[in-house]
Order: structure tokens, then C-alpha cells, then sequence
């Protein structure tokens, strides 16, 4: 009988060590890596997503460079939103993409910004040569794609040798936003969703979207993703009414089904 009872208690120890484990295990959460200027919204849709299906969402934000690379470098992640085509397709090309997962859902415009109290009026993208104009905050040209959109933008209007001497390189189009609220530049180049959410900017000009720069956001699940049923899910419910009525909110544009990759 005291053997008996030995062997219930040691079972039971047995058990409430690995319940926690348990536990721990079924709580972690969906990783998901995505560019800056999603924050805001993919708070929002993430929110309603664990509260419709009970998985945690933990977001690493940060320049789309600085994602993938990290991702490359083995970091844990089960859901990669770029801000531009490059960095998702250097993954793909690598074979760190889940097949069949990746979709160019969303899209975006640029925008010159200046601080609220500024006087500066800007009529067109040349108005950035202006001698007045010192300073110029963007992403990194050569790494992070608000700068990249910029630099070929403004290439393409055969301006940016002019321009570039100017440019502030930011670490990420936050970086570039804070830049111009602190009143350390003239002028910000950033998207109009990042825009849209200060208090300390406003726009004085907008790139208009047919003469601008094709801005994608491609979003996917890594093939080594440690949660990919949850990573599949979390895409799809990207792709729901109310996650598009999310985006549109918040000032993005919602491509059609036509962009999504096979």
C-alpha cells in the first residue's frame, strides 16, 4: 500500500511539474515580424484576432531590412509583412518562405511632411532643391524601403543627385516621423498612413499614387515557423472584411485578389 501511494505521489509530482509546461507551451504566441508603419493597425486587427480565436500575437516592429535579416539569421518568427517586395523576395529566394502563403495584400503613398507650426509650402516633389530646404528625413535609401520608394522616385524625376546631399537616413520611417515632429529637419519623405497618425506633422504634399512609386506589402508565413497552422490562420484573418475595413481606416490601400502570389 505505501508503494502504491509512493507511486501516486511521485505521478502526481510528475504531473503538476509538466502542467506548467503544458501551459506555457499552449500560451506562446504567434510571432510576427512586420514592417514599422503597421503598428497601429495591426494592433488593432490583433487584438480582435485573439479575441476571436484565443492565439496571443507577439509583434516584432522594425525596418523590413532589419526583419529580414534577423529572419535570415535564424530568429524565431511565423509571420514576415515587409514593406516592400525585396526583402520578402530574398527570403523566398532562399527557401524561408511557406509555400503558397505569400500575398501582396496592401499598398501605400508617399508624402512630404512638415512640422505643424512650419510656414514651409511645398507645390511639387522639385520644391525639395529649394534652398531653404537643408535637411530631408527619410528611411536609410540603400536598406529601408520608405527611403528606397523616395530614392527611386526621385531618380526618376532625374532629381535625386540634388536631393540626396540632403537626405537625414533614419533607421525606419518612425525614425524619420520623429525627426520632423522634433523640428530637427525641414522636410520628412515617410508614407501617409505614418502621417495620418501624428499630431506634430502635417502634410504638404502628396505623391499622387498613378505618378508615385509602386509601394507593395507582401506578407508570409516562414517555412520554419514554430506555430504554422496559427501562422496560416492569422494570414486569413488578415484577409477578412473586417481586417480590410481595418486597413482602410488607417489609411492603406487594399490591393485586390489579383496580387496575391500563388
Amino acid at each position: 500500500m505505501k508503494t502504491r501511494l509512493l507511486q501516486l505521489s511521485r505521478w502526481g509530482l510528475a504531473l503538476a511539474l509538466a502542467l506548467p509546461a503544458c501551459k506555457k507551451a499552449e500560451e506562446a504566441p504567434l510571432r510576427v515580424a512586420a514592417a514599422s508603419s503597421l503598428a497601429e493597425v495591426l494592433q488593432e486587427i490583433d487584438a480582435a484576432f485573439t479575441k476571436e480565436t484565443g492565439v496571443k500575437v507577439a509583434l516584432n516592429l522594425g525596418a523590413s531590412s532589419l526583419l529580414e535579416r534577423q529572419i535570415e539569421e535564424g530568429a524565431p518568427c511565423d509571420v514576415f509583412l515587409s514593406a516592400d517586395a525585396a526583402k520578402m523576395d530574398a527570403l523566398e529566394k532562399k527557401g524561408l518562405l511557406l509555400a503558397g502563403t505569400r500575398e501582396d495584400q496592401l499598398s501605400n503613398t508617399l508624402v512630404l511632411v512638415v512640422p505643424r507650426e512650419s510656414t514651409l509650402v511645398i507645390a511639387s516633389e522639385q520644391d525639395l532643391m529649394r534652398q531653404e530646404i537643408h535637411r530631408i528625413a527619410t528611411g536609410n535609401p540603400a536598406a529601408v524601403p520608405v527611403g528606397m520608394y523616395a530614392k527611386a522616385h526621385w531618380e526618376k524625376l532625374g532629381q535625386w543627385a540634388a536631393v540626396e546631399s540632403k537626405i537625414l537616413s533614419c533607421e525606419n520611417v518612425r525614425a524619420a516621423l520623429a525627426a520632423v515632429e522634433a523640428g530637427n529637419v525641414e522636410v520628412g519623405i515617410v508614407y501617409k498612413t505614418d502621417a495620418d497618425i501624428s499630431q506634430k506633422v502635417k502634410i504638404a504634399y502628396e505623391i499622387p499614387a498613378a505618378a508615385g512609386p509602386s509601394i507593395v506589402y507582401p506578407m508570409a508565413a516562414l517555412k520554419a515557423a514554430p506555430q504554422s497552422a496559427q501562422a496560416r490562420q492569422y494570414l486569413d484573418y488578415l484577409d477578412t472584411p473586417a481586417s480590410h475595413a481595418s486597413f482602410a481606416k488607417f489609411g492603406f490601400i487594399v490591393l485586390p485578389e489579383a496580387n496575391a502570389n500563388p
